[in-house]
């Protein structure tokens, strides 16, 4: 009884312990900015995605998954990180207008509604007309005011549509400007026949519930040429172009060539 007893009070001390452990190491993470160019089928340069990469001091060279980070920080660090973004793309903001480009921004519902009541980020959004902000399907369901409510909604893509379980509500109840197809989706539908045709007809679909169907993560030469081939307006991926940090956005092709 009497170990029992002590167990009870020595395991939530280790638990706590380990929770300051964690939250210590999240806050020792630093972040490197990279884009990665979205070309259109036709070869001309769409805009650019902002891709954060996460690491510890300890061990820099090793990449932890974004998603994990902005999951275990707090929404008001998520919301800092966001200015981060905004402030960096603003130093390209002549590169962007000049040659009417887009560069998209992650967010997740919680830092989209906070953005809301932000007065000082509604206004240099405001002056960036440029910046477009993805929104995978789950953030949605984060939001406690609908998506009508929300400043410059006009500049939300639906971003890694079919990364989990697709629902085809998340695209036709709002009229998202660019919707994302995940390359998980994208692959799994074109390893058949059938596949391929429901991937053409999916994405004919979603084009009539956006302005253009954004392919992600085209790495070869024949998933190019199957998304040339369908309705999709552009894709990304490495065959197009690998990430790299903004020094290089001076140099980035207007073009893509093969």
């Amino acid at each position: 009884m009497i170990t029992k007893m002590m167990l009870g009070l020595i395991t939530p001390s280790f638990t706590a312990i380990e929770r300051v452990k964690a939250q210590s190491y999240w806050r020792q993470c630093q972040r490197v900015y990279r884009f990665q160019p979205i070309y259109r089928t036709t070869g001309k340069l769409l805009g650019i995605e902002l891709l954060t990469g996460v690491f510890h001091p300890a061990t820099p060279h090793k990449f932890i998954s974004p998603e994990e980070y902005f999951v275990a920080i707090a929404v008001g660090k998520r919301l800092q990180i966001v200015q981060e973004q905004l402030d960096l793309l603003q130093r390209w903001q002549n590169l962007f207008i000049d040659n009417e480009l887009l560069a998209s921004i992650n967010v997740d519902g919680q830092v989209l509604e906070m953005l809301q009541s932000d007065s000082a980020l509604q206004a240099q959004i405001n002056a960036m007309p440029y910046v477009r902000f993805e929104l995978v399907e789950s953030a949605e369901h984060a939001l406690s005011i609908p998506l009508s409510q929300i400043e410059q909604s006009d500049r939300l893509w639906l971003d890694d549509f079919g990364q989990g379980i697709a629902n085809f509500s998340s695209f036709t109840t709002w009229h998202y400007e660019y919707i994302k197809i995940a390359r998980d989706l994208f692959i799994l539908l074109g390893q058949s026949e059938e596949g391929s045709r429901l991937f053409y007809t999916l994405v004919t679909l979603m084009k009539r519930y956006s302005k253009g169907v954004i392919i992600e993560g085209v790495e070869t030469a024949a998933e190019w040429a199957m998304v040339r081939n369908s309705d999709a307006l552009a894709a990304q991926g490495y065959y197009l172009a690998r990430p790299v940090v903004f020094d290089h956005l001076d140099n980035l092709p207007i073009h893509f060539k093969e």
